[in-house]
């Protein structure tokens, strides 16, 4: 059994380059990016394995 690993929004941020705002405006433009898992009232986290192919996904679009 594999297990997803969750990552927080800083985390997202460094590993694609983008800052917040950018993020947002992806999220809110792309129906393909990666949808946030809601950890708490206040908390959202998005899975690794999610993140790391909507870079690959940008990768392959250049």
């Amino acid at each position: 059994m594999s297990k997803e690993r969750i990552i927080r929004l800083p985390e997202v941020l460094n590993r694609t380059g983008l800052t917040r705002g950018s993020w947002y405006r992806v999220q809110a433009l792309d129906p393909a990016a990666p949808k946030p898992v809601k950890l708490s009232a206040r908390t959202i986290g998005f899975l690794e394995t999610e993140i790391d192919a909507f870079i690959d996904r940008l990768a392959t679009q250049r």
